[in-house]
């Protein structure tokens, strides 16, 4: 029979020359791959792209001249309940879808209608009037200039002119349109320029859909050539006249002027192959597409006037943006902006002008006095009056004074220092 083998017995830690460490190859975890995390998802959905009602009959129609209906919180509330706040949302995203994927130059000359061309000679006109008030000197000072009230003036002069050009026979109907155009440059008393003027310009395109004036096919020829060419007139006019921002949020906020084209400008770069949201920060993307997409044109625009060099610097809201993955996410966060930071701001809405064709809501407070300071005269109104604010102090809309980041790019060109940004000492 034969023997069996020794058992093998673990060593005894009594025995001599065995060490007392553990083996530490037994005890440390498998290293596992580390899970990325999601990142936290907004709350708040999409704002979804309502039904666009067809335009009213006004065969018979009784038009009034647009004035201020918010003057309290509750007026706002009302307003955003009502059907002309679905209406608005419906005009301005449904403008957004149209231009998916599509660049500027898609638009041809002989694509356009006879009235989209009309709206264009009409802003040709506009901005030759700039030549005819040429700015006052005011000694390098970057607030606003007053002579861009005798623009004003010019403009409001033309304006009935204009529109029998676009075919309005009916006095009431021009008196009440021509207010949101004559609106959608600034406002005189204060000398400033913000995204409810530019909501203004997107009203008066809004009545000339509601008068039968614009049609659908128009849409991608009033969002790539007429609101391009609209944001080429008011640059002229912000640095001629130094206008400024109206209630700015300095480097904090998205743009100290425009909002739409970052809006519009996500729609048209959705789908993109190969143009990402990190193309802001590449001079090269925005110097060959900027003319294509409005988003990277009103960044090179942005960078080309401000003093220091650098998105995080000037402007780190879009910088911030710039990071996100995908255009999917920047179109729905423009949606949400559009809806909270424009249309959901008491301090941009209650100088929103409702008339006949953009109705105010019932319930909503009278008439007021007058549509605009402008109409009581430049000095004579004081502009902290007459509405409202949210929380305490003057609000964004007649904060401090802003002195124009387009008038000191402008100043600094004048002494011949605009050759490059000044960089930040620790930049």
């Amino acid at each position: 029979m034969a023997a069996s083998a020794p058992t093998q017995t673990s060593p005894s830690p009594s025995q001599p020359g065995v060490s007392l460490i553990p083996n530490l190859k037994d005890r440390i975890p498998k290293l596992e791959p580390r899970r990325r995390r999601q990142a936290p998802s907004n709350p708040t959905p999409v704002p979804r792209t309502p039904s666009l009602p067809s335009p009213p009959d006004t065969s018979d129609w009784t038009y009034k001249i647009p004035s201020r209906r918010i003057l309290s919180r509750k007026d706002h509330e009302l307003f955003l309940e009502s059907p002309t706040y679905q209406l608005i949302n419906a005009w301005v995203f449904g403008l957004a879808e149209a231009v998916v994927d599509t660049p500027c130059s898609a638009v041809r000359d002989g694509d356009l209608s006879d009235r989209i061309k009309t709206i264009l000679n009409i802003l040709d006109e506009a901005e030759k009037l700039v030549y005819e008030s040429p700015p006052n000197e005011q000694g390098g000072s970057r607030f606003g200039n007053k002579a861009f009230r005798g623009f004003l003036d010019l403009a409001k002069d033309n304006s009935p002119k204009w529109h029998r050009q676009l075919g309005l026979d009916n006095d009431d109907a021009v008196a009440e349109v021509s207010t949101y155009f004559c609106q959608s440059f600034g406002n005189g008393s204060r000398i400033d320029y913000g995204s409810g003027h530019e909501l203004n310009f997107m009203i008066w395109l809004l009545s000339l859909y509601q008068l039968g004036l614009l049609q659908k096919p128009d849409f991608k020829a009033v969002v790539l050539r007429v609101f391009v060419r609209y944001l080429s007139v008011m640059r002229v006019i912000q640095m001629t006249y130094y206008l400024e921002p109206a209630g700015s949020h300095g480097v904090w906020g998205l743009d100290d002027y425009q909002f739409l084209p970052f809006l519009f400008g996500a729609a048209q770069l959705l789908y993109h192959p190969f143009i990402t949201p990190r193309a802001i920060h590449q001079d090269l993307s925005l110097e060959e597409f900027g003319a294509d997409y409005m988003y990277l044109g009103q960044v090179s625009f942005v960078n080309s006037t401000k003093t220091v060099k650098g998105l995080r610097w000037h402007s780190p809201m879009l910088d911030d943006i710039s990071s996100v993955k995908s255009w999917t996410k920047i179109d729905g966060g423009m949606r949400r902006m559009f809806v909270s930071e424009v249309l959901g701001k008491l301090p941009v809405m209650q100088h929103f002008l409702f008339g006949s064709l953009v109705p105010a809501a019932d319930g909503m407070s009278e008439d007021a006095a007058a549509a605009d300071e402008d109409t009581a005269g430049p000095e004579s109104s004081d502009p902290h009056t007459g509405h409202a604010h949210e929380g305490k102090g003057w609000g964004d809309c007649c904060g401090i004074k802003v002195p124009s980041s387009l008038a000191a790019a402008q100043e600094m060109k004048k002494r011949g220092l605009g050759e490059g940004l000044r960089r930040i000492p620790f930049d």
